[in-house]
Formats: C-alpha cells, sequence, structure tokens
C-alpha cells in the first residue's frame, strides 16, 4: 500500500507565502523596470528612430544616391563642355552654327525644305 502523502503543514505554507511577496522598496524597483522596459519598448516601435523610421531612411537615402549619381553626370558632361569651351574655338563654333544659324565668309547656306506626307 502506498504511503499516505504528507499534508504541508500551515507554518510551512506560510513561510513560502512570505518569501513570495516583496518588500515595498523592490516593488517600486521592479515597477520602475517594467515602466522602463515599456518606455523603451514605444520608442522602438512608434518614436523617432524607431524601426519604421529607419526603414523609410533607408529608403529616402537609396532615393537620394540614385538622384545624386544622375546630378553627377550630369555635372560631369556641363564640366568637360566647359572645358571644351575655353580650349578649342572649335565648340564655340558648333554652337554658332547650330543655335544661331552663323554661316563663314566664302560659304553657301542652303535650306531644304521637306514637304508634308498629306501633299503629294
Amino acid at each position: 500500500m502506498p504511503a499516505p502523502k504528507a499534508k504541508p503543514s500551515a507554518g510551512n505554507s506560510k513561510g513560502n507565502a512570505e518569501r513570495m511577496t516583496l518588500s515595498p522598496a523592490r516593488q517600486i524597483a521592479l515597477a520602475l523596470l517594467a515602466l522602463l522596459f515599456l518606455g523603451l519598448q514605444v520608442r522602438l516601435w512608434f518614436g523617432e528612430g524607431s524601426l519604421r523610421h529607419v526603414a523609410a531612411l533607408k529608403k529616402d537615402v537609396a532615393v537620394l544616391k540614385e538622384s545624386n549619381a544622375k546630378l553627377a553626370e550630369r555635372n560631369r558632361l556641363m564640366a568637360a563642355d566647359v572645358k571644351d569651351l575655353k580650349q578649342g574655338t572649335e565648340a564655340v563654333e558648333e554652337i554658332a552654327r547650330k543655335d544661331l544659324g552663323m554661316v563663314r565668309n566664302g560659304e553657301t547656306f542652303f535650306l531644304i525644305l521637306e514637304q508634308p506626307r498629306g501633299t503629294e
């Protein structure tokens, strides 16, 4: 026959209950730690510097890098044009002919007009 289980004595259960209660100072410290933890979690998920905010900033950085690359290429081409204009007369002459319709002395200018396709 199995031995009967011993029931805990009243003094023993009271000792466990006393060990489970916290002093008021520890309760306050535990509450402050819990509030600090919750505050940090709120900031992590919703505040400035949150994961969502960081993801949005990374997306903005990628867009700006792409824009900067386009502008850098544009600047490189403009710098090449400036260098060409400063060093040689060919670029100046090309621009004058194309934009201003200039012709050198002794040259003949021919303007060829195409007829519209509908009037043949």
